[in-house]
């Protein structure tokens, strides 16, 4: 079995053996069994990173074997430049939300851990399929734990949250399944993704498949208009549940676009550029607007993250290799980040029960080690320099701007939006005087959450300060990508 078959079914197969353990006794050997599940996990991926070849496009560590015979469907995987670092972020967020979760989930603890396990692997195949029908199979399929999740282990809304969540992305799904379908019959029977990349289609064909691709990955993302299931989901879910869906989940969809709409149709990627640019700004601007004035902080970061997925999506339709470079590196820094954001506020919702920013106010006096954490997180979210989440907006805007000096003025006001809604529930949630005597009660981080906020904090300061290793995978798949997306296809 190779690295990414491990990296897929070393989470999945302790998943499943967790599930027998569901009595109260058993609940500390679920707890250091999930994590020691998810800690080979991530280990199984140091392989690829040490191993991964630089400077060329090809698809790497790649593995196949029949599956279904009948129909050429195959087990057939492989990571490039545009794939590869998802899979040990996937990995890293993983072993983060099992130790986040050890102490705030007492009911049914076997089965929210075998769902986040199990959640890893999925997640970790969609990123690693080469075969159109397993990446379906591995893509929907990540709707059930996540379903369960929400609809389990949430808030009071939970079932209308979890109703809400799977019928709006499987609706979308549907349609790129008939695209699939379609890809299938007009490559004369092959789910084979990398020759779809060099099949000839006509324009109108193109443009029907990117808009079938389009129902889904933008749902996923998720893009303004079709954005408005992600802030309930996030109020309703558990702190776990709200770290994986933002840190990982909506890079399911901005995916797709890398590996399915901008090679298979990029004509109609072309022809279509100028929608796609102007959804994004408006998510961008106007979700960063709605952001402002939210009272839950949840909501805030949820409307937050439909932000930044903007400039990811800004980023791959400018069509140069700064921007598309930028957009990977901020799918990756957003995933540091806001798994910090939630988990920050995951924390003060453990402690007070309330996610509402007016119930706060002077958390600084009674939590400061905790408070300076929430201070980079928060920061970070709004772009400074020297953190994650200054890097790939940086380079979506250069590349904003080389595309079009309106486009980068545009997309630079995030910066100053995100400032705006970050900094703003900061100073209401942490500065001042102590308002709320519930607040005078509060403790500081204990052992378990400081390792938590330190490990993330490392991992944003990291990728500000040298974000060479992330870049150095991407640089010869993003340029093979656009090269390819400049090349006509039409027969």
């Amino acid at each position: 079995m190779g690295w990414l078959s491990l990296a897929i079914w070393v989470p999945i197969a302790f998943g499943v053996a967790l599930l027998p353990f569901n009595k109260p006794c058993h609940a500390p050997l679920v707890r250091w069994l999930a994590l020691l599940g998810a800690v080979l996990g991530l280990l199984v991926t140091v392989p690829l990173y040490t191993g991964f070849e630089l400077g060329t496009a090809q698809m790497q560590f790649v593995e196949k074997a029949v599956w279904i015979p009948a129909f050429n469907v195959n087990y057939h995987l492989g990571v490039d430049g545009l794939s590869f670092w998802f899979v040990p972020l996937t990995a890293f967020i993983t072993v983060i939300v099992v130790i986040a979760s050890w102490e705030n989930i007492s009911e049914r603890i076997n089965q929210y851990m075998a769902a986040f396990l199990v959640l890893s692997g999925l997640m970790i195949g969609v990123f690693s399929a080469l075969d159109g029908m397993l990446f379906y199979v591995f893509f929907e399929a990540t709707l059930i734990p996540m379903y369960l999740i929400i609809g389990v282990w949430g808030g009071p809304r939970k079932i209308y949250a979890a109703f809400k969540f799977f019928l709006y992305t499987l609706m979308g799904s549907l349609l790129t399944l008939v695209a699939l379908i379609y890809l299938y019959n007009r490559s004369g029977g092959s789910f084979d993704i990398l020759a779809w990349h060099q099949l000839p289609l006509s324009l109108t064909e193109q443009i029907w498949i990117f808009v079938a691709f389009f129902a889904a990955f933008a749902v996923k993302i998720p893009m303004w208009p079709v954005h408005t299931w992600l802030p309930d989901v996030h109020v309703e879910a558990p702190t776990g549940g709200s770290a994986v869906l933002a840190a990982i989940m909506l890079k399911l969809g901005a995916y797709g676009f890398l590996r399915f709409s901008l090679p298979i149709a990029p004509d109609a990627a072309q022809e279509l550029s100028w929608l796609m640019i102007a959804l994004s700004l408006v998510a961008v601007i106007y979700v960063g607007l709605v952001a402002m004035v939210q009272e839950d902080m949840k909501k805030l970061v949820a409307y937050s993250s439909v932000a930044h997925m903007g400039f990811v999506t800004l980023g791959f339709f400018v069509f140069n290799e700064i921007g598309v470079t930028g957009a990977i590196v901020q799918m990756v820094a957003h995933g540091f980040v806001s798994a910090g954001m939630f988990l920050a506020i995951g924390v003060l919702y453990d402690r007070m029960h309330t996610r509402e920013i007016a119930a706060y106010g002077g958390v600084v006096n009674r939590m400061p080690r905790f408070a300076a954490f929430a201070l980079l997180f928060a920061m970070a979210n709004c772009g400074l320099p020297a953190t994650a989440g200054f890097v790939g907006e940086w380079m979506v805007i250069l590349g904003g701007v080389e595309y079009h000096m309106g486009v980068g003025l545009l997309a630079a006001t995030a910066l100053i939006l995100g400032a705006g809604y970050s900094l703003l529930m900061y100073k209401k949630v942490y500065l001042g005087d102590i308002t709320n005597e519930h607040v005078n009660e509060l403790t500081d981080l204990n052992g378990r959450e400081f390792l938590i906020m330190a490990i993330l904090s490392v991992a944003v300061l990291f990728m500000g300060v040298y974000p060479k290793p992330f870049t150095d995978v991407m640089n010869a798949s993003v340029l093979e990508l656009l090269q390819h997306v400049q090349t006509a296809k039409l027969p």
